[in-house]
């Protein structure tokens, strides 16, 4: 009789069949916590955790804090652990949070549409000078940026910037943070519409509202009436555009779904036109679509931008009329025109509406002191009219200057080295905060743009066209490398003798506005820091010797040869 074979199904060990829970949609039924951060969420809402910094953490001291509140709930108020000094950007993967942590905190500021009255700048100025160490970045998202803040000075950090009308409140964490918008709203001559009513209404709904205070994760949010497109709308979750309807007249486009980090995507037209009495309802339907429907199991997947990729602009639109706009069918519109200039930072002399003139001006790669911000306040008030605005390219702007006094401020300017007439190099470098600081960073960035900018306006004194330069302490994209001429992503790479030093790798030919697009990457091309200034140098003369007439930087590199490029 012949042997039975054996059944390997049934001699193999069992394997345990999950059931798949999918990816922890609410809107779905899924409100069971599937990772610690929804977890800690869902113990407590990120907003309740300022009466334990007022009434225990700020009296017993750092040591005081529950982990869950430090690096969770307290971002809901805009406090990050700052890098403890000393730690090389080759343990940034290695060591656990609370190795990484030091006992001082980075304290962001939210400065919707970027606008500041004097007043407000000045305490700025004060709280960088009195409990920042006189630390006080401009970002590229229009706020202000603290460093080593004590836990113990919180709460009178906050009555002061509360007393003038400013706030950190969802700052960061998973919220709706701060709402860019043109810092030249109200008062630009070629403006389509003043975004300013919109941007306060839809402030007024969400802001320490509970109802979005416990989003997947961060909700990014741009609003600009300006032909220039100058508040990077691309890469924001929701954004509104200022666009002329042939019927209807002033309105804005919709876009969502943008974002950058590691898996970066390009916002997408709804097609929509919206009027502004309805941006509003538009911006609240947006946030709770990716409140309801967006995805909470896996933390990398927890952006809009992946719900909408799914999904299609389609579905989005048909979800966001039925179900959150009550039935409502939006008017359908044109797309924004493309803007007619490349610089859309307002830098310079520029006449406003009401027949003054505004003036903008460069800090370098955004860092500035309270010292200054206080000498700024100073000069605005006595050139201006006490307006101030920040930029999403980690500028600054002051208001309303009458024509005879803009040669005086502009010499003013210059003497504090905040230059309204920069080189390329100086206007287009920006940098996030590094490793300074920073505790996902792997090398240095903020001296390595300075000293850049330095080196590029010797070197290259004649070069005029339009260049943005971003450098990132990591590959999370908070300085847009992705979107920039030249793109440059901090890692450790091999020196010519083998050791691991600074570097970065380089992404080429990124743009927003105009012809919006991600850099392209050169197979291999990785630079160490203290080559970046030879490298730069030579793809830029390469630029200027290939360029057609008129020819973008970003058009060019993307088909010019790898070997122009390395």
């Amino acid at each position: 009789m012949a042997a039975t074979p054996q059944n390997p199904a049934a001699s193999a060990p069992r394997r345990k069949v999950s059931r798949h829970r999918g990816e922890g949609q609410w809107a779905v039924g899924h409100f069971t916590p599937l990772n610690g951060n929804e977890q800690v969420k869902k113990d407590d809402d990120g907003l309740n955790v300022r009466t334990r910094i007022e009434t225990i953490y700020s009296k017993r001291g750092f040591d005081s804090i529950d982990p869950s509140d430090l690096r969770g709930r307290m971002r809901w108020w805009g406090l990050y652990t700052q890098r403890k000094p000393g730690i090389d950007g080759g343990k940034t993967a290695i060591l656990e949070p609370e190795e990484l942590d030091d006992s001082y905190f980075m304290l962001r500021v939210r400065i919707d549409g970027g606008a500041l009255t004097t007043r407000q700048l000045r305490v700025i100025g004060e709280i960088s000078q009195e409990f920042a160490r006189g630390t006080a970045d401009i970002t590229d998202r229009q706020n202000v940026q603290y460093h080593w803040i004590r836990i113990e000075d919180v709460p009178e950090i906050w009555d002061r910037l509360e007393g003038v009308g400013l706030s950190t409140v969802t700052a960061c964490g998973d919220t709706p943070r701060v709402m860019i918008g043109s810092p030249v709203a109200g008062i630009a001559e070629d403006e389509i519409i003043d975004a300013t009513p919109a941007l306060e209404e839809m402030k007024r709904r969400v802001l320490n509202n509970k109802a979005y205070s416990n989003l997947p994760r961060k909700f990014k949010t741009a609003i600009s009436g300006s032909p220039l497109l100058d508040v990077v709308h691309e890469i924001n979750d929701v954004a509104f555009v200022g666009v002329r309807h042939p019927e209807h007249g002033p309105g804005f486009d919709v876009w969502v779904g943008g974002g950058l980090s590691t898996n970066p995507k390009l916002g997408v037209r709804l097609g929509a036109w919206v009027p502004i009495d309805e941006v509003a309802d538009v911006y609240e339907g947006v946030i709770s679509i990716f409140r309801d429907y967006g995805y909470r199991r896996l933390r990398n997947r927890a952006r809009l931008k992946f719900l909408v990729a799914d999904w299609g602009a389609e579905k989005f639109r048909q979800v966001l009329e039925d179900e959150y706009l009550g039935g409502r069918k939006l008017i359908d519109g044109p797309a924004p025109e493309q803007p007619v200039q490349q610089w859309r930072d307002h830098i310079g002399v520029h006449r406003q509406k009401d027949g003054r003139f505004y003036v903008g001006f460069a800090p370098r790669v955004g860092r500035v002191d309270g010292t200054t911000l206080t000498k700024l306040a100073d000069l605005a008030e006595a050139h201006g009219s006490g307006r101030v605005r920040t930029t999403v390219e980690q500028k600054m702007i002051i208001l309303d200057v009458e024509q005879d006094k803009v040669d005086s401020l502009v010499e003013a300017l210059d003497a504090l080295d905040l230059t309204a007439r920069p080189s390329s190099f100086r206007r287009g470098t920006m940098a996030c905060t590094g490793i300074e600081f920073c505790k996902l960073a792997i090398v240095e960035t903020k001296q390595r743009g300075s000293q850049l900018i330095d080196e590029l306006e010797r070197r290259l004194p004649e070069f005029d066209e339009p260049i943005t330069i971003n450098l990132n302490g990591c590959p999370n994209a908070c300085a847009r490398i992705q979107v920039a001429d030249i793109g440059l992503k901090g890692q450790l790479v091999l020196d010519e003798q083998g050791r691991q030093v600074e570097g970065y790798q380089v992404h080429l030919g990124g743009a927003l506005g105009l012809e919006a697009g991600f850099g392209r990457k050169v197979r291999g091309l990785k630079v160490t820091s203290d080559e970046l200034p030879d490298y730069i140098e030579r793809v830029l003369k390469r630029f200027q010797a290939e360029r057609e007439n008129g020819e973008r930087f970003a058009t060019w590199a993307a088909r010019a040869s790898e070997e122009a490029l390395s």
